[in-house]
C-alpha cells in the first residue's frame, strides 16, 4: 500500500515506519516515545528525530516519533491540524513505556509531550543531540 505525502506524491516512508513499530510491538520491544524539536529548521529536526528513532531501535527500543510522521500528512502551521496531531501523539505516548527528550532547548511541544508524560506517570530519559543521556539540567 501506497501513501501520499501533502504534495500529493507516493510517500511509502510512513507506511514502513507504522509497519516497522507493528512488527517491533509484535516482537515485544518496549515502545519509547521520542520528544525532540520540530520547528525552526525542521528538515533538520527531522532528520534528527529520525537518528534518534535509529538510535532508540539500537537500544532494543521500539521508536515512537509522532512528530516524524503527523508531520507528513498534517500541516503543522495549521493551528488546527498541530492541535490534532498534537492530541494524536499524545494518545500514542499514553502507550510507551518511556520517553526519550533529546537535545538541549524544549519547545512548546516538547513541554506539553513532558507534562503529559508526568500525569501519566511515564518515566522521562534525557538525551543530547549525540545521544548521550544525562540528568536533566
Amino acid at each position: 500500500m501506497n501513501f501520499f505525502n501533502a504534495e500529493h506524491y507516493r510517500d511509502p516512508t510512513a507506511h514502513a515506519a507504522l509497519m516497522a513499530v507493528v512488527r517491533a510491538e509484535q516482537e515485544n520491544y518496549p515502545s519509547v516515545y521520542i520528544c525532540s524539536p520540530l520547528s525552526g529548521d525542521v528538515d533538520r529536526n527531522v532528520e534528527r528525530a529520525c537518528g534518534y528513532a535509529l538510535f532508540a531501535l539500537s537500544q532494543g527500543k521500539c521508536p515512537v516519533a509522532p512528530h516524524i510522521y503527523f508531520t507528513r500528512f498534517m500541516d503543522d502551521g495549521d493551528p488546527a491540524q498541530r492541535a490534532l496531531g498534537l492530541s494524536f501523539a499524545l494518545e500514542w505516548l499514553s502507550r510507551c513505556e518511556e520517553i526519550w527528550v533529546f537535545g538541549e532547548k524544549m519547545s512548546a511541544g516538547m513541554l506539553r509531550e513532558l507534562e503529559a508524560a508526568d500525569r501519566k506517570e511515564i518515566p522521562v530519559r534525557y538525551f543530547d543531540k549525540a545521544c548521550r543521556e544525562h540528568q536533566r539540567r
